[in-house]
């Protein structure tokens, strides 16, 4: 066993969901971490580890959502590990790529928010779970975004609830979770 996959398991037992969509959400992960060894491969058909993150603006007064491609929905910037089991890392890498921002750090580096959801089938793949690790991440930069090719557009969203385009409740969460604890 790796190091970075006994610190994924490390930083799960860590963290203590408040709410019963993340406590059983932390349940289905330990539980698919413990069955799957190729856990972190995109590879792995019945579903992987994946690694997104709730960004934040230099002020803490904004946070960049991204209305994905494939989804056709608005959600927080992440993707696939593809064997890389430092999920930190990977949140970080993935915001930098879908955001344009190389300037980011981790708020903390704990484990912010975690969602098992499913994956709708599409032409190149089957439907499966993503097994979501995500963390609280800042842009220290001036640097623009910049649209990828895995977004219709970016958005940076206010505090105000009227602002978020998305009523997916694991994006409502993180949004508040971001406006009720100080960061």
């Amino acid at each position: 066993m790796s190091k970075s996959f006994v610190t994924l398991k490390q930083l799960l037992g860590l963290y203590s969901p408040d709410n019963n969509a993340e406590k059983e959400s932390k349940e289905r992960i330990l539980t698919f971490l413990d069955h799957y060894p190729d856990a972190f491969e995109r590879s792995l058909e019945v579903g992987h580890i994946t690694a997104s993150c709730w960004l934040l603006n230099k002020n803490n007064t904004h946070a960049l959502l991204t209305h994905h491609r494939k989804l056709g929905m608005w959600i927080q910037l992440g993707g696939h590990c593809d064997g890389d089991r430092d999920v930190l890392s990977v949140a970080i890498k993935e915001a930098q790529e879908e955001s344009g921002i190389i300037g980011i750090r981790p708020v903390t580096t704990t484990i912010f928010d975690i969602d098992v959801h499913e994956n709708p089938e599409s032409k190149k793949e089957k439907a499966h779970y993503h097994y979501d690790i995500r963390f609280l991440l800042q842009v220290i930069s001036d640097e623009k975004i910049v649209v990828s090719d895995e977004s219709h557009a970016l958005a940076w969203v206010t505090k105000n609830i009227q602002d978020l385009p998305s009523d997916n409740p694991s994006v409502v969460r993180m949004f508040n979770k971001w406006i009720n604890h100080p960061w």
